[in-house]
Formats: C-alpha cells, structure tokens, sequence
C-alpha cells in the first residue's frame, strides 16, 4: 500500500510583531482584549490625531444631560439619545482606527464609555491610560532597534575616508 504523501501548507507566516494585550480593572479582572503592534510608526501619529480630535469627538454630548450608568438621562428625548449615539459612534470608529481593528468593543463592551469614573467619563480614562502603554512600549521598541543597529554602524565608522 503507497504512503499518502502530506503536502506542504500553501501560507506564509510573518511576524508582523502585533500582539495580544488583556485589559484588566483595578481589580485585575479581565475586563477586554485587543491587538497592538508596538512596532508599528503609525500609531504614534494617530493617537495624536485622535486627542486632537477628542473635543469634536465629545461636542454632541454639549446639549445631552447623562446618567451614571452613560446613558442620556432622559431616554425619551430623541435629540439627547441621536447626539450621545453620534459621540459614541465617533468615539468607537476613532478607537478602531487607531488599533487598526475592532478594539472599541474590547474597551468599552464592559462599561459604556460616558459612564462617569472619578469626576471623568470613563472614555477619558481609557485613552490617557491607551496613550501611557502606547508610548512606553513604542519606545522600548525604538531603544531595541537602535541597541541592535548599533552594533552595525559601530563597524563602519572606522572605514569612512
């Protein structure tokens, strides 16, 4: 009887250097999970546009009164609830555009985003947190590649001339 031959897989697999990050409360639960790339150049940029665009962003919730759990805090009124759902939907397509992905809803699918924490929304909480973790791990990346090319370019400074 022939032996069945297995073929190779038709893929290739890169690491791209994205990777897995829980979000944890204060309590250490797992509360969400997204997808980051500390390598990636990009996301420093789009970060900043995204606080830049933070009040704009926020600027329907101008007329909306809100409830502690981050709802309008009159339901009935179908201006409040339009304005809130534009916020929020501006707020979850900036998220998604700076992670390159779906990581709104792994921020924000727990707790609504305008739920007040502390005096802020909790929005507000999440990107100053977001923006801490992008620049720490951006950096260590940065530190990791000029350690690494400078060993390269140390060889070669002698050579010039």
């Amino acid at each position: 009887m022939a032996e069945a031959k297995k073929s190779p897989e038709l893929e290739i697999v890169i690491d791209d250097g994205k990777r897995r990050v829980p979000i944890k409360n204060t309590l250490g639960e797992e509360i969400g999970v997204f997808y980051f790339r500390p390598t990636d150049i990009g996301i420093i940029s789009r970060y900043n546009e995204l606080a830049e665009d933070f009040d704009k962003i926020m600027e329907p919730l101008e007329t909306v009164g809100i409830a502690a759990d981050g709802t309008a805090e009159n339901p009935n009124d179908k201006e409040q609830t339009a304005a809130l759902a534009a916020a929020q939907g501006r707020l979850f397509d900036a998220v998604d555009k700076l992670f390159d992905g779906n990581a709104a809803e792994a921020f924000f699918g727990s707790m609504n985003p305008f739920s007040p924490v502390d005096g802020e929304f909790y929005c507000e909480k999440v990107l100053v947190v977001v923006g801490d973790f992008i620049s720490a791990h951006f950096e260590s990346e940065v530190e990791r590649v000029n350690s690494r090319t400078g060993k390269y370019t140390k060889r070669h400074k002698g050579r010039r001339g």
